[in-house]
């Protein structure tokens, strides 16, 4: 459960990586990306396909550009991010554990 968590937090994190990237360097294309932040072709072309699908970027034929939505949802986002923390901290079960029950 755990090595399938670490996965989906890593997904996202490319996911938010790759719009970065585009909201910094639009229009972009994928060999660019891939060049700038390690990652595969396949993984950023799928990045890109996970984020037009979300209606946060289209394709152009000079690359990825974001959309007006785009910038609603990292605003969204940015305000959302102490929160999620927050939540994920509360999770910690360790913590809640006394030692010797």
């Amino acid at each position: 459960m755990i090595d399938r968590l670490e996965k989906e937090v890593d997904m996202l994190l490319r996911h938010f990586e790759v719009l970065r990237m585009v909201l910094e360097n639009e229009p972009i294309g994928i060999v660019k990306m891939s060049n700038e932040s390690g990652h595969p072709h396949h993984k950023i072309r799928y990045s890109l396909r996970v984020l037009e699908e979300e209606g946060l970027i289209e394709p152009t034929s000079q690359g990825a550009t974001t959309t007006d939505q785009a910038h609603e949802f990292v605003t969204e986002l940015d305000s959302n991010v102490e929160n999620i923390s927050d939540q994920l901290e509360g999770m910690k079960v360790g913590d809640k554990l006394e030692v010797g029950h």
